[in-house]
């Protein structure tokens, strides 16, 4: 049988009421204690959820879940739909001018853009050419579109999107 200690701290009290209203966050006094019994934890969350893919295993690519994308001087709608996406891929950047610019950008409803990724060629006497990667998740909620922009013939951008989960978080298998 272990001890048990109480604890007195008005800052983890303060923390436990916003976390935890309803165990007495709604103004109900109460003790905090801890106690030295080993009282073992069983995470039965993926189960309970209706998932039994590991983690790196619901992220896995597969033929029917991506979507690919290459756009070189135009601007184009790479996702349009609601939920969560891995974004992956590479800017290519050859013979630098100071218009070879590869962006991806997030629009709201309004056209309003946000730049998420930038890759700029650097101006030289010598012809060079880059790859750059990019590999990052993003959320689109309703009405946003994320877009790949190329700012001339000497910039590519390609790539690839998996959606790793809906809007609501629910995740999505591959």
């Amino acid at each position: 049988m272990g001890q048990e200690y109480f604890i007195n701290s008005q800052e983890l009290e303060n923390k436990i009421r916003q976390l935890l209203p309803s165990q007495g966050g709604a103004g109900a006094g109460f003790d905090l204690s801890a106690s030295t019994q080993i009282i073992p934890i069983i995470d039965v969350t993926e189960q309970a959820e209706g998932s039994n893919v590991r983690a790196d295993l619901q992220s896995a690519l597969s033929f029917g879940s991506t979507t690919s994308f290459f756009t070189t001087n135009a601007t184009d709608n790479i996702i349009e739909n609601t939920g969560t996406f891995r974004v992956f891929g590479n800017a290519f950047i050859g013979d630098a001018s100071v218009n070879a610019v590869a962006r991806l950008q997030l629009f709201d409803s309004n056209g309003t853009a946000k730049t998420v990724y930038i890759a700029r060629g650097k101006t030289s006497s010598t012809a060079t050419a880059y790859a750059l990667g990019f590999d990052f998740l993003v959320k689109l909620e309703a009405g946003e579109i994320l877009k790949a922009n190329s700012g001339n013939d000497l910039c590519v951008i390609e790539g690839v999107t998996r959606q790793i989960a809906s809007l609501d978080g629910t995740l999505i298998n591959p």
